[in-house]
């Protein structure tokens, strides 16, 4: 036998990546304290964490309207399935998440699609995730988006259209409300 065929198999890591978004982030420098484009590993059974304390965060963010913790992301294992995913819970108890149309108030926790926009304030974060089956660890990828997330991806409306075609958030009731008529007054 040779070395190459008494080699381990190789294993494919489950990799996040993260593309980050602020309007200010050219004159604020919130993302200085994050590795840009270099994958970086997470043991399995860590929490991956992102906010403002530098102590308690492996990602931080230099902003302090940023909560210490904002927000944080725990890898996992479907229970009877060979599939990982991660749960994301929202540690600010001041700043709602939102994942993708999902709104997250303190201490919320959903399954994190395999894509989608997390916003928060004025922070947009596309994550997308690259499936692998390693059960030690996952990898982060962070990258840095020059234009909003939200245009780029050109997201629908969220307000649903009727079949005539006609929004009524085109057409505003000013404050009315629906009024209720007997259907023999004229």
């Amino acid at each position: 036998m040779t070395s190459f065929e008494r080699a381990e198999t190789e294993e494919t890591v489950t990799c996040l990546h993260m593309t980050f978004y602020h309007p200010c982030q050219d004159n604020k420098m919130m993302f200085r304290c994050l590795n840009f484009c270099k994958r970086e590993q997470v043991r399995a059974d860590e929490m991956a964490k992102f906010g403002r304390d530098s102590n308690v965060c492996r990602y931080n963010l230099v902003d302090t309207r940023v909560s210490r913790i904002q927000f944080s992301l725990q890898f996992y294992r479907k229970l009877n399935s060979s599939q990982f995913c991660f749960e994301i819970k929202n540690m600010s108890k001041k700043t709602k998440l939102v994942v993708d149309q999902t709104e997250l108030g303190y201490l919320n926790k959903i399954d994190l699609p395999w894509k989608c926009i997390i916003c928060f304030g004025d922070y947009q974060i596309l994550a997308e995730v690259q499936e692998g089956q390693s059960v030690d660890y996952f990898e982060t990828r962070l990258h840095l988006a020059e234009v909003p997330i939200l245009q780029e991806r050109c997201l629908p409306s969220l307000q649903p259209i009727p079949e005539n075609g006609i929004s009524s958030s085109l057409f505003p009731s000013q404050g009315k409300s629906p009024i209720e008529i007997d259907e023999n007054e004229s």
